[in-house]
């Protein structure tokens, strides 16, 4: 299975007195991450399912990406909030839907719950060494056995500006 972990595109700022669960992509922020999903059908990339967090910006972010026609399903999923637990998420979510090895599926999240997610997928811990931008992506496949975690590799890791 491959996993692309994405970062939601650039929301409002939180100096703004706007809640953080209801801060929405900027003008900015949404033609972005438009363009990065643009680029991304264009390299040919498609997903089974696109899962997002709750928050608005996250799934605004994973609207454009359906609009785009990356995936034609999305779901939202409590675990790609703040401070959500991967091993929750594998436990709750993942293990029971039992999806087939060439699934691909797009998370759709905040920082720094996707970048730990992928190192401790990769290392087994968080060792707060990569780096994901907004709307930038990570790739990651798992082991066709046996638990992910720290079993994982990573064949993507793409900053915004290199799909602009």
């Amino acid at each position: 299975m491959e996993l692309y972990l994405i970062r939601h595109g650039i929301a409002e700022d939180k100096a703004l007195g706007i809640k953080d669960e209801e801060r929405s992509l900027t003008k900015e922020g949404r033609q972005k991450t438009e363009k990065v999903a643009q680029k991304l059908v264009k390299l040919g990339l498609s997903f089974d399912l696109i899962l997002t967090s709750p928050l608005v910006r996250a799934r605004q972010t994973a609207e454009i990406l359906i609009e785009e026609k990356l995936s034609s399903k999305l779901e939202e999923s409590s675990h790609l909030a703040h401070d959500g637990q991967i091993s929750s998420w594998l436990k709750d979510w993942l293990e029971p839907r039992n999806y087939s090895q060439n699934t691909q599926l797009a998370l759709v999240g905040h920082e720094p719950d996707l970048t730990n997610w992928a190192e401790i997928l990769l290392w087994g811990e968080v060792k707060e060494s990569l780096v994901l931008k907004k709307a930038g992506m990570i790739g990651i496949k798992l082991p066709e056995i046996g638990s992910p975690l720290g079993r994982s590799q990573m064949f993507w890791l793409t900053p915004p500006k290199y799909l602009l």
